[in-house]
C-alpha cells in the first residue's frame, strides 16, 4: 500500500501563502492523476488541482491563478502553493495517487 504524507499546513492571515507538500511512499511514474482536495466543515469534499502525468495541471475555479500545484519525481513529492489565501480557503486538503488518500493537513485562514 502507498503512504502519503501531507506537511505545511497552519493558520495564515488572509494574504497569505502556505505550501503544502506530499510525500509517497513510492515512485510517482505509476500514476496518472495526482491531485489536490479538501473539505471544509459542512461541506462536501472538493476538487482543488489535479496534476496528469505530464505535469499539465486543471485548477478549480475558485483558486484558478492563485494556486499552483507541481511536482518533483525525484523527490516522490507533489506540491500545491496557495498565494492570496481567503477565509473561504479553510478546510483540510488531502492529496490523492490513484486510490490512495493522504491523511489531511488543516489549513486555517484568518480574516
Amino acid at each position: 500500500q502507498v503512504q502519503l504524507v501531507e506537511s505545511g499546513g497552519g493558520l495564515v492571515q488572509a494574504g497569505g501563502s502556505l505550501r503544502l507538500s506530499c510525500t509517497a511512499s513510492t515512485k510517482l511514474y505509476g500514476f496518472y492523476n495526482i491531485a489536490w482536495y479538501r473539505q471544509a466543515p459542512g461541506k462536501k469534499r472538493e476538487l482543488v488541482a489535479r496534476i496528469d502525468w505530464s505535469g499539465g495541471a486543471y485548477y478549480a475555479e475558485s483558486v484558478k491563478g492563485r494556486f499552483t500545484a507541481s511536482k518533483d519525481n525525484a523527490k516522490n513529492t507533489v506540491y500545491l502553493q496557495m498565494n492570496t489565501l481567503k477565509p473561504e480557503d479553510t478546510a483540510i486538503y488531502y492529496c490523492t495517487m490513484g486510490t490512495n488518500w493522504g491523511q489531511g493537513t488543516q489549513v486555517t485562514v484568518s480574516s
